[in-house]
């Protein structure tokens, strides 16, 4: 993936720093190869776990280095803010699993590709587990119950993605259409034309590139 960003998903552009608790919008901030952070919404719970990494050489993009990693990353997903999430050494390495079994089944809808029995397994196998539990706070908001877990958050990534491959936006789980990237999302456009994992980033480059193409194409020969 050459053109596979640095995961940076809160609201600041340098990996590892906590961005604001309080999201406007869903979506992660990534951090592009030359340093430029740009807004990427793949358009699903499920689909922000996959720029942590993945699998085979997607593996040096890896962000879930430690239990914490995992837990910024919940703070920084389209969950609900005041999640009290605890992360063991042993979830965290169940949680990189299932991302990479994710990923590659979230790539083989993209392509049109059979899915693979192993990668449903994960996914079915993480969904059957407890999800987390919401609650009606004292103020009459929704929370969290207390005392999380990443193999409850892991369910709950699991159940967005059977949702997902199995709703009405399924064959709209796209990658990212520039010819370097390959960041997936889901476009749930009411037009249902997007092609770019961001406008600002891959959108305006595949533009720019075109525009040179058609430019050298179009220029007289003066040999």
């Amino acid at each position: 993936m050459s053109e596979r960003a640095t995961e940076t998903p809160g609201a600041t552009g340098t990996p590892g720093t906590v961005g604001p608790s309080r999201r406007s919008s869903p979506g992660l901030t990534l951090v592009s190869r030359d340093g430029k952070p740009y807004r990427f919404d793949p358009g699903a719970l499920c689909l922000e776990l996959l720029p942590t990494g993945g699998p085979g050489a997607y593996a040096r993009y890896e962000v879930l280095h430690e239990p914490a990693d995992l837990v910024t990353w919940a703070g920084r997903s389209r969950l609900r803010d005041g999640l009290d999430l605890t992360v063991s050494e042993a979830e965290l390495e169940r949680a990189r699993a299932f991302r990479d079994a994710l990923f590659l089944l979230t790539a083989d809808r993209a392509h049109g590709r059979p899915l693979r029995p192993a990668h449903l397994d994960a996914v079915n196998e993480a969904a059957a587990r407890p999800p987390l539990v919401t609650r009606i706070e004292p103020d009459g908001t929704p929370g969290w119950a207390p005392g999380a877990t990443a193999t409850q958050l892991l369910s709950t990534v699991a159940r967005d993605a059977i949702d997902l491959f199995t709703g009405p936006y399924a064959d709209r789980i796209r990658e990212c259409g520039a010819h370097n990237c390959r960041l997936l999302f889901v476009d749930t456009s009411r037009p249902g034309r997007r092609r770019w994992c961001a406008m600002e980033h891959c959108g305006n480059r595949e533009k720019v590139r075109a525009h040179r193409a058609r430019t050298h194409r179009d220029a007289p020969d003066t040999a």
